[in-house]
């Protein structure tokens, strides 16, 4: 069963350095929305494709669980960066056909109504 206001922050960084920054936007970003986060789930750069990450994978077997409805991640590059944007595209669509929003903590990505992104 889906749990829209249970959510999971995915931080992707650079090896050896901890989620600091980004983990405390996507806190701020779910509590102002009353978004429970159940989990942070980090991968190290390096895969462009988020389908061969560890930590990504958790978030989608979360996903197919029905254990969350919302994934909180800084920027679209945390899922794929630019040059492999179309497995972002795939990633994305792959959650919202199970009712999972991806939504982005970024301020500048974030309408000021704080509607869905």
């Amino acid at each position: 069963m889906l749990k829209p206001d249970l959510a999971v922050i995915y931080v992707h960084m650079a090896p050896g350095r901890e989620p600091g920054p980004a983990e405390a936007e996507a806190r701020a970003f779910a509590d102002k929305r009353g978004l429970a986060v159940t989990a942070v789930v980090t991968d190290p750069y390096g895969e462009p494709d988020p389908a061969g990450r560890p930590g990504w994978q958790r978030v989608r077997d979360t996903a197919a669980r029905g254990g969350i409805g919302t994934v909180v991640v800084r920027l679209p590059s945390c899922i794929a960066p630019e040059h492999a944007h179309e497995v972002r595209y795939r990633e994305m669509r792959w959650l919202l056909d199970r009712g999972v929003r991806v939504r982005f903590s970024w301020p500048a990505l974030t309408p000021p109504d704080g509607g869905v992104t």
